[in-house]
């Protein structure tokens, strides 16, 4: 399980999962970074994607395009996420993907409102493949 989460880091776009407390998937397309034995993803500290962690960390990942669109086959990849909201953890994830995508991820932060090292707007998901 955790090499097929882990492989995951290879692709550019990820569909990834939360849950809702009445189970149903709300997914998001989101650029991910493997971080040793883990994926880690940025988001904005105000997305819906963060009250669901808090209330449910698991989720599912899917490769996915730009735009979310899943190709036909793909099979979901479970993981459990953890929220880091320290700078050094913002700091690590932002240098990543920007290492990953010198050109999209910074223009994308732009494009967000966000200027400079984000941190303050930001944090980090830590995803790693649940318990065998």
């Amino acid at each position: 399980m955790a090499d097929r989460l882990l492989a995951l880091a290879d692709r550019r776009f990820v569909l990834l999962s939360t849950f809702r407390k009445t189970g149903v998937a709300v997914a998001t397309p989101v650029w991910v970074v493997r971080d040793g034995d883990a994926l880690l993803v940025s988001t904005p500290r105000d997305s819906g994607k963060l009250k669901r962690l808090r209330n449910d960390p698991r989720v599912q990942l899917v490769p996915c395009g730009r735009f979310g669109r899943v190709k036909r086959n793909q099979q979901p990849v479970d993981g459990i996420a953890e929220i880091l909201d320290d700078a050094a953890a913002v700091l690590r994830v932002t240098e990543l993907l920007r290492a990953k995508m010198p050109i999209e991820y910074p223009l994308i932060l732009r494009v967000e409102g966000s200027r400079g090292i984000e941190v303050e707007k930001r944090v980090a998901l830590r995803i790693t493949a649940p318990p065998s």
